[in-house]
Parts: C-alpha cells; structure tokens; sequence
C-alpha cells in the first residue's frame, strides 16, 4: 500500500508535542541552573563542589531510568508511564521551587530526573511507533532540536531570570509549561503496541546503577581531583566493572533491560559512536562559550545567554529541515555535510586562539548550530534504521543513555581542561582563553572521529546480517 501522502494524525501530533515540552523542560532547567550556582553557593554556604551535585545528580539518575524505556514501553502504558513522568517533574518542581536547604533542592532535584528519564525516550518511541515511515525523520529532527537548542536557550534563560526575579522562579515559570503537557498527553497518547509483561531483572538494574554512577562520578569529578584517585580512576574502575557486569548479564537472561546483541549490528554501533561524539562536542561547546564570554570578555550571564540565542534560533529551524532531507534524499547529504559544517566551526575557533570575541563567538556558534541541525537527529534516526524494528525500543534507550552520558563527559572534561589553565601564574580571563582553547583542541578531535565514523558508516556501510 502506497503510504506517500500518509499524514501524521493530529493525536499522535500533540502526543509527541506533551512528551517534548516535558524533555525541553528537563533539558533547559539543567542548563538554567548553571548559571545560579554562584547565587546557590552564597545562600547555602556551600562549596563549588557541593552545588555541582545539582547537575551531576541529576544527569545521574536520568542516566540510569533511560535504558529501562525498552523494558517499561513493553510492561506499561504509554498513557500510564507518560502521566507518571509528568506528575514526578511536578512534585520536583514544586519541591524545588520552596526548598529551604540544599540536601531538598537535590532531591527535588534527583524526582526530576525520574521525569526527564521517562519522558526522552517515551518521545522518540511514540515518533517511531506512530509516525507514517516517511514523515520519521522530519519528526526525529524535531525531536532531537530539542536537546540540541535547549542547552543554548537555558543560560539566556536562567541568567534573566536570576538577575531579576530570582533562581526559585526558574522552576516556578516550569510548571505553566508542564500542566499545559499534562492536559495534552492526558486526552491525546494512544497505546499503539501490544504489551508484553517482561519480567524486571533487578540484578541487571543494579549492575546499571553501579555502571553509570562510578562513570558519572568520575567524569564529573575529573576538573577536582588528580586523575589517580578514588574519585576519579577509583570511580571509573568501579563504573567499568559495572558496564561488564550488565553486559554479561544482559547476554545470559531471555529479557535483557537491553538487548546488548544489538551491538553485533557494526552500522548501528557505528552510529552510536558518532552520537556520543557529537553529543559530547555539543554540550561541551554549550559550556565553553558562555564561560568565555563572562570571564575572558567581561561580559555579563544575560549577555551570554544573548549571544548566543540566535544559535539556538537556528538549530530549531534546521533540526526539522535535516530529517525532512533524510526522508527525502537519505542520510548520506545531510549527516556528513552536517558533520563537515561543524568541524569547520571548531576548527575556526581553535585557529582564533585565545581573541574571541563576543560578534566572533556569535557567528561561529550559529555556523555550529546549522551543522548541529542537519545531523544530531539524523545520526538517531538513520542509527535505528540500521536494526530491526523489534529493537527500536532497545536502540532508543541506548541511543538516549549515551546522550546524557556524552553530555557529561564533555561538560566535565571541558571544565577541567580549562580549570587547568586558571592557575596563580595568569590572570583569570588569561587561563580561561588558554584553558578555552585546549578545550577546543579535544572537541576538534572529537569531531574528526565522528566524522570518519560517518562517513564509514553512511558510504561503506558493514555488510553485516542485522542490517536491513
């Protein structure tokens, strides 16, 4: 049957819509919150350390709820998980938003995470079980401009909103957006698969849980402590030992939480690697330039967030515009020259050295985000297309669980290259434009690897058996 003129139903529309404001919601607050960690630090009496928590913590328990997906899609209710999702970011909101203490404000935050971690891949599996085939990659982009603009809507965000209403309204100014969610998903999510009732292996849970956290903590933990040390090598022992648990595990049980057979499937691993690639370079970048912009040009949060916004503004557009190429045309255009418009970004940024300024910035920024657009949601939708549509459960949630992974690692691994460069011997705007530039360095050959993992990928495919 002919599907070509198949129009995606106004139900499965503002399905996906209630899902994606709960995911901008939960992408923006954590990169709003960043910018009040000094506010935090002076009304909690607290160390920089301490508030980094806010982050990490959640990133972690995000971390770990994603890779269930596949096995709560199939156990529960798409209505029932959604409303579940909703009603938590809520209670952490709310939680938040009146929190006399610090440990409070982590478990308000830690609730959210449960919210943010059903909420993603809940998305991307409603596009992928309801969207006409040639509609998926238009609706993927939209999906994905989600956690591609949200980092760089969040400082502009939260630096206005801290500078004249204060941080509690942060959350406040959520929970409109979240009710307005509520209502949508409650009278428009249809469950569409059947359900199966796998049986929850606790064991692997666990093996999970010790995986990411040991690696969260690590990364998070690299720009504070020498890298021999329990909280960094000790941490990642610990994670890596973790990692192998569960995959052993998972390759020994009938229902794994993942499927890690997927893996055997070199196109789609192939993918994942490019994703966490791109990821990393994102969320790095997404730290870097309004850091540079405060403390090597003087400017202030509200500034940054301002410069880059228009960068933002054009991830959006072009987020849509690279999966309706994809339907279009395939993933070979848009992934790769995607990719090339990216490394030429960073590669403008690493030969400006130390003199960035804030037009300089701008511009670059938006050059980023048009390649950011054209292929961060391609990269996951021509990824899943490489295995079998039972797996697209279990390629989603690995595919969502190396997103907040990535999103760590270049965060932490950004601050702690340029933490490095502010010692006593330079000026603090000094170390900062060295330690920026390092940083460029690592996301430059981040990059690189992600390219020529596409580019293998997309033109010399693997010819291995799962493909399809």
């Amino acid at each position: 049957m002919d599907t070509s003129n198949q129009k995606i139903s106004s139900h499965v529309l503002l399905a996906i819509i209630a899902t994606g404001i709960m995911s901008f919601c939960g992408v923006v607050v954590e990169t709003a919150m960043n910018i009040t960690f000094p506010t935090l630090m002076t009304q909690f009496n607290i160390s920089t350390n301490t508030v980094q928590w806010m982050t990490t913590i959640y990133l972690l328990i995000v971390a770990i709820i994603v890779p269930l997906s596949a096995t709560l899609q199939h156990t529960f209710k798409t209505k029932s998980l959604f409303l579940f999702a909703n009603i938590m970011f809520i209670i952490g909101v709310v939680l938040d938003s009146v929190a006399p203490t610090f440990p409070l404000l982590i478990l308000g935050r830690m609730i959210q995470g449960v919210g943010t971690g059903i909420a993603l891949p809940l998305m991307f599996n409603i596009i992928l079980e309801q969207v006409p085939i040639h509609k998926i990659g238009t609706m993927m982009g939209i999906g994905t401009l989600i956690t591609s603009v949200a980092p760089a809507i969040g400082p502009t965000f939260g630096g206005s909103v801290v500078s004249s209403i204060g941080w509690r309204y942060i959350f406040i100014s959520l929970l409109p957006l979240l009710v307005i969610s509520l209502i949508l998903g409650i009278f428009n999510i249809e469950q569409k698969s059947k359900l199966t009732h796998q049986k929850f292996d606790f064991i692997s849970f666990i093996f999970i849980i010790i995986g990411l956290t040991g690696l969260i903590f690590g990364t998070s933990n690299l720009g504070n402590s020498p890298f021999i040390s329990i909280n960094i090598a000790g941490a990642f022992a610990i994670g890596l030992v973790g990692i192998i648990l569960f995959v052993w595990r998972s390759s020994k049980i009938d229902n794994p939480i993942i499927d890690v057979a997927i893996f055997k499937n070199l196109n789609f691993s192939g993918h994942v690697i490019a994703f966490f690639a791109i990821q990393m370079v994102l969320l790095g970048l997404a730290f870097l330039l309004p850091n540079y912009i405060q403390l090597v040009n003087h400017g202030t949060a509200i500034l940054a967030g301002l410069v880059i916004l228009p960068a933002a503004l054009i991830g959006a557009l072009f987020a849509p515009l690279g999966g309706r190429i994809l339907d279009r045309y395939g993933a070979k255009f848009p992934l790769i020259f995607g990719s090339s418009v990216i490394l030429l970004a960073l590669l403008i940024l690493f030969l400006s050295g130390t003199k960035l300024s804030d037009l300089a910035i701008g511009s670059l920024h938006f050059l980023f985000m048009i390649g950011i657009g054209l292929n961060l949601g391609n990269i996951m939708t021509n990824g899943l297309k490489q295995v079998d549509n039972s797996l697209n459960a279990h390629g989603n949630a690995v595919l969502n669980t190396i997103q907040q992974f990535a999103g760590a690692v270049g965060t932490s691994a950004s601050a702690a290259l340029v933490a490095s460069k502010q010692t006593s011997d330079v000026t603090l705007a000094h170390g900062t434009a060295l330690g920026t530039h390092l940083a460029f360095t690592f996301l430059l050959v981040g990059i690189v690897i992600e390219l020529i993992v596409i580019i293998k990928v997309v033109v010399f495919p693997f010819k291995n058996k799962e493909t399809k």
